[in-house]
């Protein structure tokens, strides 16, 4: 033990590795509660990224064989689909290709995906008319295919601005869904659905 005086004296006995193991427990706390500190708070359920003004979704029955896609133009007459994943603020998230490529083989199994969806994300505020078409690209099946749309604005909430659905009965046809204008503060007016074509302005695109 150490004296009052500070000093060891014979046949004391010293334990330099258990000094040396409770330093190192401190600077190991010390450190933990730093990092603890520094983690950002868990997000809150609901909130949405702000970088995201408006998405727009379609859908098509689980495991439907058909290939169906989604044409978003925005005022500025940029055009987003499978070709071209991006123009302007605007996002095609994924390809859907309909039951094409939904399986993957991981070791010795094999994990389907039968989701059939396609997004597209308005990631700020262009101001003027935007066009949401969908396009029958390819029929593999005999029936007519049931799509779901809708245009959801994120900011400052989450709110259903459209909501719609469509029959596709074959190869080739193309709908417009949706037409809305957006204005300097993002606000959405003027929904309606006019028919324009978007696919034959992107032949050879």
């Amino acid at each position: 033990m150490r004296s009052s005086d500070g000093f060891f004296y014979e046949g004391e006995v010293f334990y330099p590795f258990q000094d040396m193991l409770f330093n190192a427990l401190l600077s190991f706390t010390f450190m933990f509660l730093i990092a603890f500190m520094l983690i950002n708070p868990t997000a809150q359920t609901g909130k949405i990224d702000p970088k995201a003004e408006v998405l727009i979704t379609m859908k098509w029955p689980d495991n439907h064989p058909d290939d169906v896609d989604l044409y978003v133009e925005d005022p500025n007459g940029g055009v987003v689909w499978y070709h071209v994943k991006e123009a302007g603020l605007m996002h095609l998230d994924r390809d859907d290709r309909g039951n094409y490529r939904d399986t993957i083989a991981v070791g010795n199994k094999k994990i389907e995906n039968p989701l059939n969806q396609e997004t597209v994300t308005i990631r700020g505020i262009v101001p003027g008319e935007y066009v949401v078409n969908v396009h029958h690209y390819l029929a593999n099946g005999t029936e007519d295919v049931p799509v779901e749309l809708k245009v959801e604005k994120l900011n400052p909430e989450v709110s259903l601005v459209f909501y719609t659905k469509l029959h596709l009965d074959h190869k080739g046809q193309e709908l417009t869904a949706v037409r809305f204008t957006m204005d300097e503060k993002g606000a959405i007016t003027d929904v309606n659905r006019r028919p324009k074509t978007l696919v034959r302005s992107r032949k050879g695109a």
